[in-house]
């Protein structure tokens, strides 16, 4: 009769590997790090994860002035050769580098600041939503232009800031005008 893991060593388990993942991912963020081209180009993102029998190592960068895709490609290339010559992964691994895309969430102040002048779908903690323009960053927060229309008056504008911990989520707003 096969006795049952309890819950608690499952649980350490869970804590060992997410160590291990969390160690890993450090290490391919110092990776990346010495692979991008210049002071203007940033990781946004590092995930592993498991993609079926393989493991999955997806890289988010980004650069002040925009990103293009040759050098996604010089990044995976100098990152894949890295993680190979210091053997950093025992099985095999998808590598996948690109940049956040239009409809991936702000995580940075660098990322905000790029985005400065450009409309804001802001959520916050408290689950509510707002848009405006963005115009400004600080370490602490940001400010948006905000639009106000009350019914029988004209629209006003207002400029709200907001702090960094009470935005849970914020995306730009594409326009096609």
């Amino acid at each position: 009769m096969q006795k049952k893991k309890s819950t608690a060593a499952l649980n350490g388990i869970g804590i060992i590997v997410n160590q291990r993942i969390w160690e890993l991912k450090q290490k391919i963020e110092e990776i990346v790090e010495r692979h991008l081209p210049d002071e203007s180009h940033f990781i946004v993102e590092v995930e592993v994860g498991e993609k079926g029998a393989q493991k999955q190592i997806r890289i988010l960068i980004d650069a002040d002035e925009g990103l293009n895709i040759n050098t996604c490609a010089l990044v995976s290339r100098a990152v894949g050769e890295e993680i190979e010559a210091i053997a950093l992964l025992d099985q095999a691994y998808v590598l996948e580098v690109s940049s956040p895309g239009v409809d991936y969430p702000l995580v940075s102040e660098r990322q905000y600041k790029k985005n400065l002048g450009r409309n804001l779908k802001v959520t916050l903690a408290d689950g509510s939503t707002v848009e405006g323009k963005l115009s400004g960053v600080e370490e602490a927060g940001l400010t948006l232009q905000v639009t106000k229309k009350e019914k029988g008056k004209k629209a006003t504008e207002e400029e709200l800031r907001l702090a960094f911990e009470q935005i849970k989520k914020s995306i730009v707003l594409v326009s096609f005008k």
